[in-house]
């Protein structure tokens, strides 16, 4: 049994299929029949291993990266993948924090005027931008007025993400899809950052896709987790549900990663072997190779994402 799209939500993301290809190899598969929903006023979390598929189907969502199969819709509205022509202006309610703050911003404008486009997007599809400048969406992050009169370079990277932060804003969002937005950050300003995207989305209303391979950050700041492994979901449920009674093996192995400061000295549990290539998948389950609870016909059947949010063969109606 899958998963029925939820109809009030969002952002909808079903079946989606993202494929790479490259002369003279077969198409890689990045994203392998995801749906996701998120829903106003929520933080969704996305985590999963470096090279699962999480930059891309965040990619899709904002319609920066094509789609082979399956839709994305935003409140109703289909989201197709960015061309010459003139984006539809609902969709400019979809805004994206992106992961590297020292790339993301313009070195040749002032911030200020970078923020003024957010702005000026904004009232472009007819939102009541009366009195708002610059200067009060930087103080909303916590950075100085005087900030917009400077170059992003002049900045720390933590600093340049509030400012990204600040620019996607901007544009009033209903959506903010944060793809890996405080990896680039010290430790010291990863938690902060976080928690700060989501008091303004949760302010605002608007929902927030935050996608890390943090889980201790995601943890606090998610009402819902999503788990991705090799392109597709395996795990999702509300956050402390998921923390507390892990069920997909990949998703016990990523909790057991983590480090734990109890003072023992004992070294996190190890997720054996890569991730495989995506070009070139595992038969059946796609963690079976490396799952430590594997059975006979792991290596067959594709388990399916279940109505209580879980795709393992350990489980009836993921079969």
């Amino acid at each position: 049994m899958t998963r029925q799209p939820d109809r009030g939500a969002l952002l909808s993301v079903d079946d989606l299929v993202v494929q790479y290809r490259r002369p003279g190899a077969p198409p890689t598969r990045a994203v392998a029949g995801v749906s996701l929903e998120v829903r106003a006023g929520e933080v969704v979390g996305l985590v999963g291993e470096s090279g699962c598929g999480k930059s891309t189907l965040a990619r899709a969502v904002c319609g920066l990266t094509p789609s082979e199969e399956g839709s994305i819709s935003f409140d109703g509205t289909p989201v197709r993948p960015l061309g010459v022509r003139r984006r539809d202006p609902a969709l400019t309610s979809i805004q994206m924090v992106f992961q590297d703050p020292y790339g993301s911003l313009n070195p040749r404008r002032r911030v200020g005027a970078q923020i003024a486009d957010g702005i000026r997007t904004a009232a472009g599809r007819g939102e009541d931008v009366d009195g708002a400048t610059p200067e009060d969406l930087l103080t909303r992050v916590g950075l100085p007025a005087d900030a917009a009169t400077r170059y992003a370079q002049e900045f720390s990277g933590g600093q340049r993400q509030r400012i990204a932060i600040a620019r996607a804003l901007a544009a009033r969002p209903r959506l903010l899809v944060a793809d890996e937005p405080i990896s680039a950050l010290d430790a010291s300003a990863q938690l902060h950052v976080a928690r700060l995207m989501r008091s303004l989305a949760v302010e605002s209303g608007a929902g927030l896709l935050f996608i890390s391979h943090d889980l201790s950050v995601v943890r606090l700041i998610a009402d819902r987790i999503a788990v991705m492994y090799l392109g597709q979901i395996v795990e999702t449920g509300i956050t402390a549900e998921v923390w507390d009674n892990p069920r997909h093996p990949y998703t016990q192995a990523l909790l057991a990663a983590i480090p734990q400061p109890d003072g023992a000295g004992l070294l996190p549990a190890e997720l054996p072997g890569d991730i495989p290539d995506p070009a070139a998948p595992p038969s059946g389950c796609r963690f079976h190779p490396r799952c430590p609870r594997a059975f006979d016909g792991c290596d067959r059947e594709v388990p399916l994402l279940s109505d209580d949010g879980v795709a393992c063969r350990l489980y009836p109606a993921a079969a």
